[in-house]
């Protein structure tokens, strides 16, 4: 729905794919044809980019502007593990806010999920 109305979207893969196989770029992959995304999704073996975005759990969400200006790090949904009908789509409406004004929402919950996998 995002590439609809004009906005580019990306996955990274940044766990510890040694010691972690499930979170495996090949099985991240699997994940995302069995569900049919639509976006690259990238692999960030030394886990540098993840460092730099200063990404914390997985998903981590960050939405940016025209000018890569940073506007939203927050979480997808208002969802936890399972979906939830009816879930206010905090990413999806941020990001359309963003496409319209450059700027984010004043209020951005957190993302929640599982903590990155870091090499030791």
């Amino acid at each position: 729905e995002l590439k609809k109305i004009g906005i580019n979207t990306v996955a990274i893969c940044s766990n510890d794919f040694v010691n972690y196989p499930d979170d495996s770029f090949d099985n991240m992959i699997k994940f995302s044809n069995d569900n049919q995304f639509t976006f690259s999704y990238l692999h960030d073996e030394t886990q540098k980019i993840a460092k730099s975005y200063e990404a914390v759990c997985t998903p981590d969400f960050f939405g940016y502007n025209d000018k890569l200006g940073l506007q939203y790090r927050g979480r997808l949904d208002e969802s936890r593990k399972e979906s939830v009908d009816g879930a206010k789509r905090e990413l999806f409406e941020a990001m359309k806010q963003i496409s319209i004004t450059g700027k984010g929402p004043d209020n951005q919950i957190p993302s929640m999920g599982c903590s990155i996998k870091w090499f030791e």
